[in-house]
């Protein structure tokens, strides 16, 4: 018996994994976070499954339903939206999994980052501009931020900035990096990225308050960096004539 964890992706049910969706399939018990997690992605759960919609469950009473498949000898499907390496609860999860011996998997999902970049259509890291991305996100009832993870730190890097679960701190957002992006810096929100009612707000760090003070309170992504509105930049090497490389050798100018 072993839990599967799986990163059920950003929204879309397509954009599961081939992985994720066969594990879901092998599985006759899916636990799944019903807040995030699209109800399209479980017709991949075999017929007769006991499905499970965590969340309005405590931690204890999760860990009750596994041990109580556990017991049965079931395979778990745990399902968690986005990917399960950021701000998905999977490591208070995998903690007690371990000290009742129960065996786990983890299977990567589309992080939200990843889906909002996309529907931009946008690449977070260009030449001369960016080449780091920062995943980060202000304090919240759930986890406070530890000493020295600040805006103003990260943004002193000059990074582009995906921030996660702070569309509610979006004026304090705009107050910590405009001091270091400006005023004119790109901002753009994306409300449930690949979503059927996904929902785009492009504008600046002194226009994007105005600019989404009707948009949704939850699910939202704030992406920061000139990365966002950016046509004059460099292009890489990667493609040069004269660059050389692994499979186009050769070319290397002297």
């Amino acid at each position: 018996m072993t839990v599967h964890f799986i990163g059920a992706g950003p929204g879309a049910p397509d954009l599961l994994t081939l992985r994720g969706r066969d594990l879901i399939a092998a599985c006759p018990v899916c636990l799944y976070a019903g807040s995030l997690v699209p109800e399209a992605v479980l017709a991949h759960c075999p017929p007769g499954a006991k499905i499970v919609n965590t969340a309005p469950m405590t931690l204890d009473e999760i860990m009750a339903e596994i041990s109580d498949a556990h017991r049965k000898g079931q395979d778990v499907a745990r399902l968690h939206s986005g990917d399960l390496s950021v701000w998905s609860a999977m490591g208070e999860q995998v903690r007690r999994l371990r000290e009742l011996g129960i065996p786990v998997s983890v299977t990567p999902g589309v992080p939200s980052f990843a889906a909002a970049a996309a529907v931009l259509e946008s690449e977070l890291t260009l030449p001369g501009i960016a080449q780091s991305v920062i995943l980060t996100r202000t304090p919240g009832r759930a986890s406070a931020m530890p000493e020295g993870e600040s805006l103003s730190a990260f943004a002193a890097t000059g990074s582009t900035l995906a921030i996660h679960l702070s569309i509610h701190n979006l004026a304090k957002v705009v107050a910590d990096l405009t001091p270091h992006y400006g005023a004119d810096c790109p901002v753009a929100i994306v409300w449930r990225a690949s979503w059927p009612e996904q929902r785009i707000v492009r504008a600046t760090l002194a226009t994007i308050e105005a600019a989404a003070a009707d948009g949704p309170e939850r699910t939202a992504l704030i992406l920061v960096g000139r990365v966002l509105d950016q046509s004059d930049f460099a292009e890489s090497r990667l493609y040069a004539e004269g660059y050389d490389r692994r499979y186009r050798p050769g070319n290397t100018i002297e």
